[in-house]
Formats: structure tokens, sequence, C-alpha cells
């Protein structure tokens, strides 16, 4: 199968994917934005399965159940928190997109939604954080035929512009 990489507007808890992706904080007990939102259109037992996980590392990411979503998992990533570019933060919202792939792949996931990671209450600068999505995105897909399908979801017109000008 060709894969395919879509951009899109729109409310990514809505999407009948394999996978959303997850802007979450390290405890991964919800929060605002995307958070709260995927957080919210899951249900309580997304709340309880995260309590299991017992938080997340900047960079790295887990996986759950979708429950109420129309998604089968959540994969939940912590990304960084801007510091003027001096303590890592490219490297780590590089590492937020390609181990949220992985997870996908190893579990079977053809699929998968991505919002625009740190670009919200952790103030990542948007153009930034849209030219190191694509960029990972296009290296992953270089040596790895899962997931086929990949979309990401602006919630904003701003960040929608963005990644449309980087021809996704």
């Amino acid at each position: 199968m060709q894969q395919q990489i879509e951009l899109i507007r729109g409310d990514i808890t809505k999407l009948s994917v394999d996978a959303v992706v997850n802007a979450a904080n390290r405890s991964l007990l919800g929060g605002g934005g995307v958070d709260g939102a995927i957080h919210r259109a899951a249900g309580p037992e997304l709340l309880d399965a995260c309590r299991l996980l017992a938080g997340c590392e900047t960079g790295e990411a887990k996986i759950t159940s979708g429950f109420l979503l129309p998604a089968r998992f959540v994969i939940h990533t912590v990304g960084p928190i801007w510091q003027g570019g001096k303590h890592r933060e490219q490297e780590l919202l590089g590492a937020c997109y390609r181990n949220s792939l992985d997870l996908a792949r190893d579990n079977g996931c053809h699929s998968i939604a991505f919002p625009n990671i740190s670009t919200g209450v952790y103030m990542f600068p948007k153009k930034e954080a849209a030219r190191i999505a694509v960029s990972e995105l296009k290296k992953y897909l270089q040596h790895n035929n899962c997931p086929e399908k990949i979309i990401f979801v602006c919630f904003d017109e701003e960040n929608f512009k963005l990644y449309e000008g980087m021809r996704v």
C-alpha cells in the first residue's frame, strides 16, 4: 500500500483512525488544549488507564486504548517546553514524532493523526515545530512501511497554513 500524508483543519477527537496522538503533559493525567479535549472525549476510563502508566518523560510516548474515541488507541507523547531553543527542544520534539510512530507501528496501526505538538501552552515556535514534524515524518517513512496513512490535524488556521506551505 502506498503511504499517504494528509493535512486537515479540525478536531482530532472526531477522527476514525487507528491512533490519535495526544500532546500530553508529563503526568498524563489531562490538561488543557488537545490533551484536555482528548481526555473529555475518551471518557473517564482514559484517566484511569493513564494513572497506570505512571507518567511519561519529555520526548517519550506511551499508548492506551481510545475508549470512547473513534480511534482505537491514544498515543500520549510529552513535547518539550520552549526555553529559547538551548535545552534540546528540537531534538526532544523530533523524538515525540519518532516514538509515536514506533508505537503505532508496533501496535499494528495503519493510520495515525498528529496534533501540533508543543505549540500551545508549551510555546514552541509554530513554524519550527511544523518543520520538525514534517522532516521527522519524511525520514521515518523512508525506512518504514507503517503506518500507511498519517494525518496532521491543525486546530487553528495559522498552523494549517504553515503545514500547507511545507507541501505536506
